[in-house]
Protein backbone atom coordinates (compact mmCIF):
# COMPACT_ATOMS: atom_id res chain seq x y z
CA UNK A 1 0.00 0.00 0.00
CA UNK A 2 1.06 3.57 -0.67
CA UNK A 3 0.96 4.54 3.00
CA UNK A 4 3.23 1.65 4.01
CA UNK A 5 5.69 2.50 1.25
CA UNK A 6 5.77 6.14 2.33
CA UNK A 7 6.26 5.14 5.98
CA UNK A 8 9.17 2.89 5.03
CA UNK A 9 10.71 5.67 2.93
CA UNK A 10 10.47 8.17 5.79
CA UNK A 11 12.05 5.67 8.19
CA UNK A 12 14.93 5.17 5.75
CA UNK A 13 15.75 8.90 5.81
CA UNK A 14 16.90 8.75 9.42
CA UNK A 15 15.33 12.10 10.28
CA UNK A 16 15.86 13.45 13.78
CA UNK A 17 13.12 15.20 15.79
CA UNK A 18 13.54 18.63 17.32
CA UNK A 19 15.07 19.26 20.72
CA UNK A 20 12.68 18.76 23.67
CA UNK A 21 10.41 21.63 24.64
CA UNK A 22 7.49 21.86 27.12
CA UNK A 23 4.42 19.98 25.91
CA UNK A 24 1.57 22.38 25.05
CA UNK A 25 -1.06 19.78 25.98
CA UNK A 26 0.13 17.80 29.01
CA UNK A 27 1.84 19.68 31.86
CA UNK A 28 5.14 18.31 33.05
CA UNK A 29 5.98 16.54 29.80
CA UNK A 30 8.39 17.33 26.98
CA UNK A 31 7.48 17.49 23.31
CA UNK A 32 9.64 16.66 20.30
CA UNK A 33 8.48 17.21 16.71
CA UNK A 34 9.55 15.63 13.46
CA UNK A 35 9.36 18.16 10.62
CA UNK A 36 9.20 17.47 6.89
CA UNK A 37 9.04 19.84 3.94
CA UNK A 38 8.16 17.84 0.80
CA UNK A 39 9.37 19.23 -2.52
CA UNK A 40 5.75 19.27 -3.65
CA UNK A 41 2.93 18.87 -1.13
CA UNK A 42 0.21 17.47 -3.38
CA UNK A 43 -3.27 16.56 -2.10
CA UNK A 44 -2.68 12.80 -2.47
CA UNK A 45 0.64 12.92 -0.63
CA UNK A 46 -0.90 15.12 2.03
CA UNK A 47 -3.66 12.59 2.71
CA UNK A 48 -1.07 9.82 3.11
CA UNK A 49 0.82 11.98 5.59
CA UNK A 50 -2.38 12.64 7.57
CA UNK A 51 -2.77 8.89 7.90
CA UNK A 52 0.79 8.72 9.23
CA UNK A 53 -0.18 11.14 12.02
CA UNK A 54 1.27 14.29 10.41
CA UNK A 55 -0.26 17.76 10.54
CA UNK A 56 0.46 20.69 8.23
CA UNK A 57 2.27 23.88 9.20
CA UNK A 58 2.89 26.29 6.33
CA UNK A 59 4.39 24.33 3.45
CA UNK A 60 5.66 21.58 5.74
CA UNK A 61 4.22 18.88 7.96
CA UNK A 62 5.05 17.68 11.46
CA UNK A 63 4.19 14.98 13.95
CA UNK A 64 5.12 14.45 17.60
CA UNK A 65 8.01 12.07 18.28
CA UNK A 66 8.07 12.18 22.06
CA UNK A 67 9.99 9.74 24.24
CA UNK A 68 7.67 7.57 26.28
CA UNK A 69 4.49 9.27 25.05
CA UNK A 70 2.19 8.71 22.06
CA UNK A 71 -0.90 10.63 23.21
CA UNK A 72 -1.17 12.91 20.16
CA UNK A 73 -3.32 10.85 17.82
CA UNK A 74 -5.06 11.99 14.66
CA UNK A 75 -8.88 12.06 14.90
CA UNK A 76 -11.23 11.95 11.90
CA UNK A 77 -14.96 11.79 11.25
CA UNK A 78 -16.67 9.57 8.65
CA UNK A 79 -18.92 12.17 7.09
CA UNK A 80 -21.76 9.90 5.92
CA UNK A 81 -22.06 8.21 9.31
CA UNK A 82 -22.10 11.36 11.43
CA UNK A 83 -25.05 11.58 13.81
CA UNK A 84 -25.43 14.94 15.62
CA UNK A 85 -26.37 15.02 19.27
CA UNK A 86 -29.25 17.13 20.52
CA UNK A 87 -26.85 19.81 21.74
CA UNK A 88 -25.13 19.90 18.34
CA UNK A 89 -28.49 20.30 16.61
CA UNK A 90 -29.26 23.17 18.99
CA UNK A 91 -25.92 24.75 18.14
CA UNK A 92 -26.71 24.51 14.42
CA UNK A 93 -30.11 26.16 14.90
CA UNK A 94 -28.66 28.83 17.18
CA UNK A 95 -26.27 29.87 14.42
CA UNK A 96 -28.78 29.78 11.57
CA UNK A 97 -28.30 33.55 11.13
CA UNK A 98 -24.54 33.18 10.62
CA UNK A 99 -23.26 33.28 7.04
CA UNK A 100 -20.16 31.43 5.83
CA UNK A 101 -17.88 32.24 2.90
CA UNK A 102 -15.24 29.81 1.63
CA UNK A 103 -12.29 31.13 -0.36
CA UNK A 104 -8.51 31.49 -0.51
CA UNK A 105 -6.83 32.45 2.79
CA UNK A 106 -6.48 36.19 3.19
CA UNK A 107 -4.83 38.02 6.08
CA UNK A 108 -6.64 41.23 7.05
CA UNK A 109 -6.42 43.69 9.93
CA UNK A 110 -9.97 42.81 10.98
CA UNK A 111 -9.12 39.11 11.29
CA UNK A 112 -5.83 39.84 13.01
CA UNK A 113 -7.53 41.91 15.70
CA UNK A 114 -9.91 39.04 16.47
CA UNK A 115 -7.05 36.53 16.36
CA UNK A 116 -5.19 38.54 19.02
CA UNK A 117 -8.29 38.75 21.23
CA UNK A 118 -8.85 35.02 20.80
CA UNK A 119 -5.29 34.24 21.94
CA UNK A 120 -5.71 36.49 24.97
CA UNK A 121 -8.57 34.28 26.18
CA UNK A 122 -6.46 31.14 25.87
CA UNK A 123 -3.67 32.22 28.25
CA UNK A 124 -1.34 29.43 27.14
CA UNK A 125 1.45 31.64 25.82
CA UNK A 126 2.12 29.49 22.75
CA UNK A 127 1.39 32.27 20.27
CA UNK A 128 2.44 35.91 20.39
CA UNK A 129 -0.37 37.26 18.22
CA UNK A 130 2.09 39.26 16.09
CA UNK A 131 1.15 40.04 12.48
CA UNK A 132 4.05 38.02 11.06
CA UNK A 133 2.94 35.00 13.09
CA UNK A 134 -0.67 35.42 12.01
CA UNK A 135 0.20 35.79 8.35
CA UNK A 136 2.80 33.03 8.25
CA UNK A 137 1.11 30.50 10.51
CA UNK A 138 -2.31 30.66 8.88
CA UNK A 139 -2.01 32.20 5.43
CA UNK A 140 1.19 30.85 3.90
CA UNK A 141 -0.29 27.63 2.57
CA UNK A 142 -0.53 25.27 -0.43
CA UNK A 143 -3.02 25.88 -3.27
CA UNK A 144 -5.52 23.40 -1.81
CA UNK A 145 -5.90 25.42 1.41
CA UNK A 146 -9.10 27.40 1.95
CA UNK A 147 -10.45 29.76 4.60
CA UNK A 148 -14.03 29.74 5.84
CA UNK A 149 -15.14 33.10 7.25
CA UNK A 150 -18.20 33.33 9.48
CA UNK A 151 -20.16 36.57 9.90
CA UNK A 152 -23.26 37.72 11.74
CA UNK A 153 -24.45 40.54 9.54
CA UNK A 154 -21.33 42.70 9.09
CA UNK A 155 -19.75 41.41 12.31
CA UNK A 156 -16.81 39.04 11.96
CA UNK A 157 -17.48 35.94 14.10
CA UNK A 158 -14.50 33.72 13.30
CA UNK A 159 -12.46 31.99 10.64
CA UNK A 160 -11.07 28.56 10.00
CA UNK A 161 -8.17 27.42 7.84
CA UNK A 162 -8.92 24.09 6.13
CA UNK A 163 -7.11 21.91 3.63
CA UNK A 164 -9.40 20.50 0.93
CA UNK A 165 -8.63 17.50 -1.24
CA UNK A 166 -10.88 14.97 -3.02
CA UNK A 167 -10.90 12.35 -0.25
CA UNK A 168 -10.50 14.45 2.88
CA UNK A 169 -10.85 17.86 4.47
CA UNK A 170 -8.44 18.71 7.28
CA UNK A 171 -9.29 21.42 9.81
CA UNK A 172 -5.98 23.20 10.44
CA UNK A 173 -6.92 26.04 12.81
CA UNK A 174 -10.00 27.93 13.95
CA UNK A 175 -10.26 31.15 15.94
CA UNK A 176 -13.24 33.34 16.86
CA UNK A 177 -14.34 36.52 18.55
CA UNK A 178 -14.71 35.73 22.29
CA UNK A 179 -17.87 37.86 22.34
CA UNK A 180 -19.60 34.99 20.51
CA UNK A 181 -18.49 32.22 22.86
CA UNK A 182 -22.07 31.52 23.93
CA UNK A 183 -22.83 30.42 20.35
CA UNK A 184 -20.23 27.60 20.56
CA UNK A 185 -18.49 28.73 17.37
CA UNK A 186 -15.95 25.89 17.49
CA UNK A 187 -18.70 23.30 17.39
CA UNK A 188 -20.54 25.23 14.69
CA UNK A 189 -17.37 25.34 12.58
CA UNK A 190 -17.09 21.53 12.67
CA UNK A 191 -20.79 21.12 11.88
CA UNK A 192 -20.44 23.48 8.93
CA UNK A 193 -17.40 21.59 7.65
CA UNK A 194 -19.32 18.31 7.89
CA UNK A 195 -22.11 19.85 5.83
CA UNK A 196 -19.57 21.13 3.29
CA UNK A 197 -17.91 17.70 3.07
CA UNK A 198 -21.28 16.10 2.45
CA UNK A 199 -22.06 18.50 -0.40
CA UNK A 200 -18.65 17.86 -1.97
CA UNK A 201 -18.84 14.09 -1.53
CA UNK A 202 -15.71 14.12 0.65
CA UNK A 203 -15.77 11.05 2.93
CA UNK A 204 -13.47 12.19 5.77
CA UNK A 205 -13.11 15.24 7.99
CA UNK A 206 -9.85 15.34 9.96
CA UNK A 207 -9.96 17.37 13.20
CA UNK A 208 -6.29 17.20 14.16
CA UNK A 209 -4.83 15.61 17.26
CA UNK A 210 -6.78 14.24 20.14
CA UNK A 211 -4.90 14.14 23.44
CA UNK A 212 -6.65 12.38 26.31
CA UNK A 213 -6.69 14.92 29.14
CA UNK A 214 -5.27 17.66 26.90
CA UNK A 215 -6.53 21.22 27.20
CA UNK A 216 -9.17 22.16 24.65
CA UNK A 217 -9.34 18.68 23.09
CA UNK A 218 -12.46 17.19 24.63
CA UNK A 219 -14.92 18.73 22.13
CA UNK A 220 -13.52 16.61 19.28
CA UNK A 221 -14.75 13.36 20.80
CA UNK A 222 -18.25 14.83 21.09
CA UNK A 223 -18.69 14.11 17.37
CA UNK A 224 -19.81 10.55 16.70
CA UNK A 225 -18.83 8.21 15.36
CA UNK A 226 -15.18 9.16 15.16
CA UNK A 227 -11.96 7.33 14.48
CA UNK A 228 -8.64 7.72 16.31
CA UNK A 229 -5.38 6.63 14.75
CA UNK A 230 -3.78 3.91 16.85
CA UNK A 231 -0.06 3.62 17.54
CA UNK A 232 0.07 0.73 15.08
CA UNK A 233 -1.38 2.91 12.30
CA UNK A 234 -4.83 1.29 12.43
CA UNK A 235 -7.89 3.54 12.68
CA UNK A 236 -10.01 2.68 15.73
CA UNK A 237 -13.72 3.53 15.54
CA UNK A 238 -15.38 4.97 18.62
CA UNK A 239 -19.11 4.16 18.71
CA UNK A 240 -21.83 6.81 19.07
CA UNK A 241 -22.62 7.96 22.58
CA UNK A 242 -26.00 8.59 24.14
CA UNK A 243 -27.36 11.79 22.50
CA UNK A 244 -27.23 14.86 24.73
Amino acid sequence: MARERLAAHLDSLGLEPSAPSPCPYLPGRDSRLLFLRPRQLTPGLYHLLLDLNFRRLGWGVYRPECKGCAECRQLRLPVEDFAPTRSQRRCWRRNADVTATLGPPEATKEKHAVYRRYLETRHDGEMTGAWDEFEGFLHEAPPFTREVVFRLGERFVGAGIVDVEPEAVSAVYFYFDPDFSDRSPGTFNVLWLLEECGQRGVPWLYLGYHVAGGRGMAYKTDFHPHQILGEDGVWLTEPPSVPI
